[in-house]
């Protein structure tokens, strides 16, 4: 159990260097009055999410560590939306329909409402 927890704190440093650094890159080619190295940032950790899980779960054998450290560790630092579509996706694979759409609306407009709530409360204090 703590070992998970030293590659948690690992592969969330080098994820959350790694979406500074794109970031970073992406705002260097396009311009600053969209959050492109945000959504370049969360489109790529979806899609990478996707592809590793995918193939750790049919065609890799991977140890539960292993896992923890790129998916919770990596991903979980490059983005957290990669945890909330990889979490959608199985619900929807578990046809759980109704509740993949429940935790995508609660999950976008409810984050986006905390986000103008704490940004409100910030510009109060």
């Amino acid at each position: 159990m703590a070992r998970n927890y030293f590659f948690v704190f690992l592969g969330g440093g080098l994820g959350a260097a790694a979406r500074y650094w794109l970031s970073g890159a992406v705002y260097r080619i396009f311009p600053a009055d969209f959050p492109y190295g945000t959504l370049a940032v969360n489109l790529i950790g979806c899609f990478v999410i996707g592809l590793l899980m995918s193939s750790l779960e049919e065609r890799f054998i991977a140890t539960p560590s292993l896992r923890v450290f790129l998916t919770i560790g990596i991903l979980g630092g490059f983005t957290t939306f990669s945890s909330f579509s990889y979490d959608t996706v199985s619900l929807l694979r578990e046809g759980e329909l109704l509740r993949a759409m429940i935790n995508t609306l609660t999950s976008v407009i409810g984050c986006l409402m905390t986000c103008v709530t704490g940004y409100a409360i910030g510009k109060l204090l």
